[in-house]
């Protein structure tokens, strides 16, 4: 009967096969795929997760079809940043109702209107002198 210990040292190490024959060089590149992917979802949930319960306009939800997580999601990839200000208003363009976001990115702040009932972006422009 053989010793369970002489099956051991037989056996390669490890780091130089594997765990049970897998590329570990492999797992170890698959992984940082998966904390970057995390990170970056991470990093678009941050940017839409802090959305205020009352906000300006919030009175006209009931006729808008894109919800505000779903237009602060839309503004965030049109423009990346930091929302820093977010209305719903009736305004000229698009289907007459739309969400305005305020998207602070390196010190400027950008104005992105998104249409409340299609989902279109409508406005991605940079906040001038005088903002709304």
């Amino acid at each position: 009967m053989s010793n369970l210990g002489d099956s051991f040292t037989q056996c390669e190490p490890l780091h130089e096969r594997g765990i049970r024959g897998l590329d570990l060089d492999l797992l170890e590149k698959t992984m940082l795929k998966v904390v970057i992917a995390t990170a970056a979802l991470l990093g678009a949930t941050a940017a839409t997760a802090a959305a205020p319960r009352h906000f300006a306009g919030a009175e006209l939800l009931p006729q808008a079809k894109i919800t505000l997580a779903q237009a602060r999601q839309t503004a965030v990839r049109a423009h990346p940043g930091v929302i820093t200000d977010q209305e719903l208003e009736k305004e000229r363009g698009g289907t007459g109702l739309r969400y305005s976001f305020d998207i602070k990115n390196n010190g400027k702040t950008f104005e992105v209107g998104v249409d409340a009932r299609t989902g279109k972006v409508l406005e991605n422009d940079a906040e001038g002198p005088n903002p709304d």
